[in-house]
């Protein structure tokens, strides 16, 4: 996966676990990974993952954006990229790149990929869910994102947290279409006993 360039935006939504392990698996996988994370996001990376846990993930990172910063190389539509997955994507995220509002370098970075027609995979993080935000999910989907919710995927029979995270990353990637095949697949007959 050379030569392949992601976005990776953490908004401030629970789940901030699932941004590291999609950065990491990107970073395996060999791809670039450019990084953009609101004010939020940094304050749940620290209540939920540890004081560390913003600089381990930046560390990862091939490039770190300021989310002020609408100026980036990531809010243009002339640099090539293959995507950008947000996880986990606010209902504030959503609702303002379901409306357009470019008002960060997240949502701007959001708003190029749909106007690209790249794909947008967004792990919407909320439950439950009101109807503006069923509404802004439309929305963004009319307009080409894809928005995955992170649900485990229990009939794999995850053990740990870990590996319900990083099934989670590793579908959306796959849902970026770079042929990767990350997530581990379901097998008929797997998990009778």
């Amino acid at each position: 996966m050379q030569n392949v360039r992601v976005i990776v935006g953490i908004a401030g939504a629970s789940g901030a676990a699932l941004g590291i392990s999609v950065v990491r698996l990107l970073r395996e996988l060999g791809a670039a990974v450019d990084l953009v994370a609101s004010p939020a996001a940094q304050r749940t990376l620290h209540e939920e993952v540890g004081p560390d846990a913003w600089g381990q993930v930046k560390a990862q990172a091939s490039r770190v954006h300021d989310v002020q910063n609408i100026g980036a190389s990531i809010a243009s539509g002339s640099v090539p990229l293959a995507g950008m997955i947000i996880a986990p994507c606010s209902m504030r995220s959503l609702a303002a790149i379901a409306h357009g509002l470019d008002d960060n370098l997240l949502t701007r970075a959001a708003g190029v990929q749909l106007k690209e027609r790249r794909r947008l995979v967004l792990l919407a993080r909320e439950t439950p869910l009101t109807l503006a935000h069923l509404r802004n999910m439309t929305a963004v989907t009319e307009m080409g994102a894809i928005v995955m919710p992170p649900v485990p995927a229990f009939y794999l029979r995850p053990t740990t947290t870990g590996q319900i995270v990083d099934q989670l990353a590793a579908r959306a990637i796959d849902a970026l279409g770079l042929g990767a095949g990350l997530a581990q697949e379901w097998q008929e007959g797997a998990t009778s006993r």
